[in-house]
């Protein structure tokens, strides 16, 4: 069965919020796939399509943010096979509380993108460098593992937004971004948000374990 992981990026003053659909598809493995696999043993990844980008106006209220991307999770082809990853980093735990406390219908994911250098969680909140939301699409995209429709209204957008982002190295460390004046990541992030927590539940055949986060 298919599942469906939500990047929520919560912009500020200056910044838009942005909310991107990943489609994370296992592979189907019938008979002939089985014996392709004992013969070469190569493993079978899962995909992930991007299948919604939205990126709301500058001056949308958090409620309403909130309240659209509810009804999206209620959908009837994404409703109770779905997760919301939820970036909290610069609203804090006050605006991540009016997502809790909508009524969603599936698995609620808050994160705080940090400059660290590992990934914890702490009390019900994810701590996750940027180097690792942009790392794991950098592995993705070079796996050919992403997928975006190409009908979707945002699709040149969020291109751009990859490309422009950058590294450069600081106090912390390698840190990641969009540096250029006027360059923003939002819909990037929101990306890069489902794809990680779907990257981190991910199960290939042929190996053991599904490295599923908890």
């Amino acid at each position: 069965m298919n599942y469906f992981y939500f990047g929520l990026d919560l912009g500020q003053t200056h910044d838009y919020s942005a909310l991107a659909v990943v489609e994370f598809a296992e592979p189907v493995v019938d008979r002939f796939d089985y014996i392709s696999y004992l013969r070469t043993q190569r493993k079978l990844d899962p995909t992930f399509s991007v299948r919604h980008l939205q990126r709301f106006p500058l001056g949308t209220s958090y409620p309403d943010v909130v309240r659209a991307t509810r009804e999206l999770t209620r959908r009837p082809e994404v409703r109770k096979k779905c997760t919301l990853v939820v970036d909290g980093t610069g609203v804090g735990k006050p605006v991540v509380d009016l997502v809790h406390e909508a009524d969603f219908e599936c698995d609620v994911v808050p994160v705080s993108i940090t400059p660290g250098l590992a990934a914890r969680r702490d009390k019900g909140w994810w701590y996750v460098p940027k180097r690792d939301l942009i790392g794991v699409m950098q592995v993705l995209l070079e796996q050919r593992r992403v997928r975006i429709a190409q009908d979707l209204r945002e699709v040149q957008r969020v291109i751009e937004e990859f490309m422009a982002i950058e590294s450069k190295a600081g106090e912390s460390g390698v840190q990641f971004g969009a540096w250029r004046n006027g360059a923003h990541d939002d819909l990037a992030l929101a990306v890069a948000l489902a794809c990680w927590r779907a990257k981190g539940c991910e199960r290939k055949i042929g190996e053991r374990g599904d490295g599923r986060l908890i």
